[in-house]
């Protein structure tokens, strides 16, 4: 029976002398089809099973004479699939455009950041605590994992793109049933011209981190939570000539999209791994575990979405070895990136603040500062070289800093303005192992001297 068909049920009945409340009707619906068709609810999303889904939830209601007051019965049908095998009314965020982020802070209290950093509450809620977890579990159910009480915190997705991190009870209070972050990540394929005409960094300044990776120079990308880390990371990986061979590493979502085609055919030499998690320990492959495979999948550029853990040790060992990498971290600093590296290093060995210092400068040279303001605005704040001496001392070197000029309110608005300035060249030691590396001289010389992209 078509969907078509079903519309014509009010032909045969009046649907003011037999309407129900919706959620009587969810109830009734969700009872029959969990108890008929589970499985097929559960392996829900491709186009066919969708359909045949709600031929039985038209069938259902014709058989039994449903409607609800004010809904056609293909808009009702449309309604109770959303709400058993989607996810409610979040589904249209979740799927919508230029939406980056969805808090539940609790089943009636909903808000959606887009991707201009405006911050909405929703007028639209879950009908209740239980309502809420009901249709967060089926969200969790697309990466394996089961929230109950045993399990009360969990990390998961909802595609390669899509993560969500759920609280509920005990964590939370029982009115408030459960807390979720879904952040929803759309690759920006941004060019070198919208980071300038936006005002996040100069020609120069993205010229120069572009050569550092083009010529063996491993870069930490640091920053807070849509600070814009990855969006740059992703567009430096652009700009690497499609003969290098590039390995990524993310957990759990896809960020990045760098595969390039030309009349259909791949021209580059991309390899996008994921993380997967399970409640099998034994079966987790984390991002320590693929950057180990990645070195043998022989890789000139191997980037690691973000240094969480004990990643970050083998990834300094990387770097220290002849690979080139690209990172993010989360810091509040350049200089305080460094600190966090060692922090994190020391999860898998137990070394010496100091040792591990001397391994992750000499690792990662180069150290960039991101930042949203207050004004919304994304700011390249710094970039800073870490040049180690002769004697073994550190020298922080900031190349590259956006100086603030004026910082005030307009009413119930942030008025920020300021300018990117370079404040230093590269060191000797590092123009040297540009040069040792293939760059040519004209480049060299284009650096030092802050010229115009070649």
């Amino acid at each position: 029976m078509s969907i078509t068909a079903a519309a014509n049920h009010s032909l045969f009945f009046s649907p003011d002398n037999t309407s129900k409340d919706f959620g009587a009707v969810l109830r009734d619906v969700q009872e029959y089809i969990s108890s008929k068709y589970s499985t097929l609810i559960l392996d829900g999303g491709k186009d066919e099973v969708k359909e045949q889904v709600k031929r039985y939830i038209s069938k259902y209601l014709m058989d039994y004479r449903i409607a609800v007051k004010d809904m056609t019965m293909e808009k009702l049908v449309d309604a109770l699939y959303t709400e058993m095998a989607e996810f409610s009314f979040l589904t249209k965020y979740i799927f919508g455009i230029g939406i980056e982020e969805i808090d539940v802070n609790a089943w009636n209290d909903i808000e959606v950041q887009y991707s201009n950093g405006r911050t909405v509450k929703l007028d639209e809620h879950f009908d209740s605590p239980e309502h809420a977890i009901n249709v967060v579990r089926r969200m969790l159910h697309v990466s394996g994992m089961v929230l109950d009480n045993a399990s009360p915190a969990i990390l998961g997705h909802l595609s390669k793109n899509i993560r969500i991190a759920v609280l509920k009870t005990p964590l939370v209070d029982e009115d408030v049933g459960v807390a979720a972050s879904i952040r929803i990540v759309n690759p920006q394929h941004l060019a070198k011209a919208d980071f300038v005409r936006g005002g996040t960094a100069t020609e120069e300044m993205l010229d120069f981190l572009s050569e550092c990776l083009r010529y063996g120079i491993s870069v930490c990308v640091a920053g807070a939570t849509s600070s814009g880390k990855t969006t740059l990371a992703g567009w430096l990986l652009t700009t690497i000539p499609d003969s290098k061979r590039i390995f990524t590493i993310e957990n759990g979502s896809r960020e990045l999209a760098l595969v390039r085609k030309k009349d259909d055919k791949i021209v580059n030499s991309v390899i996008h791994t994921l993380t997967r998690s399970s409640e099998n320990e034994k079966q987790n492959i984390d991002q320590d575990s693929l950057l180990d495979m990645a070195l043998r999948f022989n890789p000139e550029i191997v980037c690691v979405g973000e240094m969480r853990s004990s990643e970050a040790y083998t990834a300094q060992e990387a770097a220290r070895t002849g690979h080139t990498v690209l990172t993010t971290i989360h810091s509040n600093s350049c200089e305080a990136t460094w600190r966090r590296m060692v922090t994190l290093c020391k999860r898998k060995y137990d070394i010496a603040d100091d040792t591990l210092m001397s391994l992750v400068t000499e690792a990662f040279p180069i150290v960039v500062f991101t930042k949203q303001l207050e004004d919304k605005q994304r700011k390249m704040m710094e970039v800073m070289e870490c040049e180690i001496l002769s004697d073994g001392q550190k020298n922080f070197r900031s190349l590259y800093r956006f100086n603030i000029t004026e910082n005030r309110m307009d009413g119930d608005r942030f008025i920020i303005n300021g300018s990117h300035q370079q404040e230093n060249a590269v060191s000797e030691s590092l123009q040297k192992r540009f040069l040792e590396n293939g760059m040519p001289q004209e480049v060299l010389k284009k650096i030092l001297k802050g010229g115009p992209d070649r």
